[in-house]
C-alpha cells in the first residue's frame, strides 16, 4: 500500500479522497490548517515550509502521490488569501515534495475549477503567477482591488485555477520524464462547506450554471464524486495519463463550449 499527502482533507472534496485512499488500505497524511495530521497555514511561506520539512521527516523513503486540494473560494473576502493558498501554496507544497513523488515514481493531482473555462479570467494576473511568480509584487497589486466586490473576488478565484492549470501543463512533460506524473481536476459546483457558506447572491450564481448529470434535481455534484476521479489519478491505473486537465462537472463545460474540443 502507498503514502498519500492530502492538502486540505479535513473537509469537503479532500475529506472524501481521504476516506477512499484509506478504504483502499493507503496511509493519508492530512495537510490543514486546522484538525490535520499536519496543522499548518499554506498561505505562508512558513506553514509551506513547515510542511515539506514535515512530509521529509514522515516520509524519507517518497511519496505515493500528493494531491493538492486546499483553497478559498472568491467570496471569502479576502483576496490575499485567495492567491497565497490557491496558487502560492499548491505550487510551493508540490515543488517542495517532488523529490519525495521521484523516489517512487509518484503522481500529483491538483484541484482546479471548471471555471477557468468561463471567461472571467484575468490573464494579468494569470501572467503575472506564472511568469514572474513574486508574491509580495502580486499580493500588493492585489491588495489595491476592492475585496467588497464579489466579482473582484471570483475573477482572483478562477485566474488562480487558471494559473495553476497552466502551471501543471507547463511542468508536466518534465516531471514525466523524471518518474512524477502531474494532473489537475477541474471540478464544477460541488456541496461543500465552502459552497454552504456563501452569500446568497453567490449561491445565487453558483446554483445558475447548469449541470446535466443533475437535470430536474436541486442540488450540487456530491464531494464523491470529484474524489474517485482524483484517486483514479493517483494510481497507477492512471499511469498513460499526464498534464490533463480533467473536468469533473456532470458535464457543465460540455454544455457550454460544446464546440471546444481542445
Amino acid at each position: 500500500m502507498g503514502i498519500y499527502a492530502i492538502t486540505g482533507a479535513s473537509s469537503g472534496i479532500g475529506a472524501k479522497t481521504k476516506e477512499l485512499l484509506q478504504k483502499q488500505g493507503h496511509t493519508v497524511i492530512n495537510i490543514d490548517l486546522r484538525d490535520g495530521d499536519i496543522c499548518a497555514n499554506l498561505a505562508t511561506e512558513e506553514g509551506r515550509q513547515t510542511t515539506i520539512e514535515e512530509l521529509h521527516k514522515r516520509c524519507p523513503d517518497g511519496l505515493d502521490g500528493m494531491i493538492c486540494n486546499a483553497g478559498v473560494s472568491g467570496a471569502c473576502g479576502n483576496l490575499e488569501l485567495i492567491v497565497s493558498l490557491n496558487y502560492f501554496g499548491t505550487v510551493g507544497v508540490a515543488t517542495g515534495v517532488y523529490d519525495l513523488l521521484k523516489k517512487k515514481s509518484g503522481r500529483c493531482v491538483v484541484t482546479v475549477s471548471n471555471t477557468i473555462s468561463q471567461g472571467a479570467t484575468r490573464k494579468d494576473i494569470v501572467d503575472l503567477l506564472n511568469n514572474i511568480g513574486d508574491e509580495k509584487r502580486i499580493l500588493s497589486l492585489v491588495g489595491t482591488l476592492d475585496s467588497s466586490n464579489l466579482s473582484v473576488g471570483n475573477s482572483l478565484y478562477v485566474s488562480t485555477k487558471y494559473a495553476l492549470a497552466r502551471w501543471v501543463r507547463r511542468i508536466s512533460a518534465t516531471w514525466a520524464a523524471n518518474g512524477v506524473s502531474i494532473n489537475a481536476v477541474a471540478p464544477g459546483n460541488v456541496q461543500t462547506a465552502m459552497t454552504a457558506n456563501m452569500s446568497g447572491s453567490a449561491k445565487m450564481a453558483l446554483n445558475a450554471l447548469p449541470i446535466p448529470t443533475k437535470y430536474g434535481e436541486e442540488c450540487l455534484m456530491d464531494p464523491e464524486e470529484i474524489a474517485e476521479v482524483i484517486v483514479f489519478l493517483s494510481s497507477k491505473a492512471a499511469r498513460g495519463v499526464n498534464g490533463n486537465i480533467m473536468f469533473v462537472d456532470g458535464g457543465t463545460d460540455a454544455l457550454l463550449n460544446s464546440e471546444k474540443v481542445y
